[in-house]
């Protein structure tokens, strides 16, 4: 009978990385969640929506600080080798991403309390196209982890372009708004700063999915190198 067979330390190893995968699995949902309601309390205007959004924040911290401590643990008491190596790796990068994704939601929805204290401002249905990319990105970043989907991964970053170009399209809109009346600052400047938010909320979406190519393929794609099937400059050994 193998050490595996008798419940040793191989089959508890693997018991370890089916848990860190669902800590991460949980803090996907939550950070997911948290997007979804800073998003709704923007475009609904929903104040009890926006302090939700900042309670819950809470929750995605104490995520990541759990997937930290568990992923470090099996890499000094385990010395994983290549996929496995990489899984550990890429779970760890992937919590701090999504962390930081619960932080833009937080900052939306302080913006959205902001608004409430403002002179009305029209809205802005870039800022709505913008949000409705930025959640879809994200679902789908995180779909394809859980699917191990390499393809599905690539064909996130092409989204991210549309997004930037709304966020400089958003930019410029409400530039001429603040130059043609000087009460429109305010808002203005809390509409901006939610875009900016949607837009980096994208870019961390893009970051994940980059992340899930290299945990599947071993291949860097990060910075354009590798994208639309294209082999990249560097891989990762199986």
């Amino acid at each position: 009978m193998t050490t595996t067979e008798r419940g040793g330390p191989a089959r508890h190893f693997h018991t370890e990385l089916a848990e860190l995968k669902a800590l991460l699995l949980k803090m996907s949902g939550e950070a997911e969640e948290l997007v979804r309601i800073s998003v709704e309390a923007l475009l609904e205007q929903n104040l009890e929506k926006a302090q939700a959004t900042v309670d819950g924040d809470l929750r995605v911290d104490q995520l990541e600080l759990e997937i930290d401590k568990a992923a470090h643990e099996l890499l000094a008491l385990q010395q994983p080798m290549a996929g496995d190596l990489r899984f550990i790796t890429m779970t760890m990068k992937i919590s701090n991403d999504l962390e930081r994704v619960g932080d833009h939601a937080v900052n939306i929805a302080r913006a959205v309390q902001r608004l409430a204290d403002l002179p009305p401002f029209g809205r802005a249905p870039e800022v709505a196209e913008m949000a409705r990319l930025a959640s879809d990105m994200l679902s789908d970043a995180l779909d394809s982890f859980v699917r191990r989907d390499a393809e599905m991964a690539r064909g996130i970053g092409a989204r991210d372009d549309q997004v930037d170009h709304l966020y400089n399209s958003m930019f410029r809109i409400l530039l001429t708004h603040m130059m043609e009346d000087p009460r429109r600052i305010g808002p203005a400047m809390s509409t901006l700063l939610i875009s900016k938010n949607l837009e980096r909320i994208a870019d961390l979406a893009t970051n994940v999915a980059e992340d899930v190519v290299f945990l599947v393929e071993g291949k860097v794609i990060k910075h354009g190198s590798g994208r639309g099937g294209r082999p990249a400059d560097r891989t990762a050994p199986r």
